[in-house]
């Protein structure tokens, strides 16, 4: 039985969203991060919910069976700033971080205000970093640890987005069977 997690594929172009996001500086950027994602997945752009681009698909199995669908690495234009979703994949990053220039640290995501802040080479490490860091727990199989590892990180990045303390349960809850 599949998950039915809130944030889904969507048919929404990834094109018209990007440009209308409304701060310059923002829209600019988030351009910059859709090709760096681009290039280091060689997948296109699919809009996940109303504001999530995320590159690359798969399906994961959970023990019980049940399994759901999510993405390789993504981002959302925020208002407030830049999230970035690729610190779920279980690489670690914490010389990249050093390296990086100004940011902050959410569960599972990286939070730039503008890249102008950050070194745009070892942002391009870093995406390359969690691509090949997925893509190889996928390779070990999909039902294992560490590709659970990953999409319950994400999850978790997901449940933080919201205030409402039921949605974000949601994503909590189905996080936590990840970590079964």
């Amino acid at each position: 039985k599949k998950a039915q997690l809130k944030t889904q594929p969507t048919k929404q172009s990834v094109t018209a969203f990007l440009n209308g996001v409304e701060h310059e500086t923002r829209r600019k950027d988030a351009k910059v991060v859709a090709k760096l994602m681009r290039e280091a997945t060689g997948k296109r752009a699919k809009m996940w919910g109303t504001s999530i681009v995320g590159y690359g698909d798969w399906t994961y199995t959970y023990a019980s069976g049940r399994s759901g669908d999510w993405f390789e690495v993504g981002f959302s234009p925020r208002k407030a700033n830049l999230a970035l979703y690729l610190l779920h994949c279980g690489a670690d990053f914490s010389d990249h971080l050093a390296r990086l220039g100004k940011h902050k640290r959410g569960k599972g995501c990286l939070l730039i205000n503008k890249l102008a802040d950050v070194d745009l080479d070892v942002l391009r490490e870093m995406i390359e970093l969690a691509v090949t860091k997925f893509n190889d727990a996928l390779k070990i199989d999909p039902k294992k640890h560490d590709a659970l590892w990953c999409l319950g990180n994400a999850l978790t990045s997901q449940g933080f987005l919201f205030a409402e303390a039921e949605k974000a349960g949601e994503y909590f809850d189905e996080a936590k069977r990840c970590f079964e």
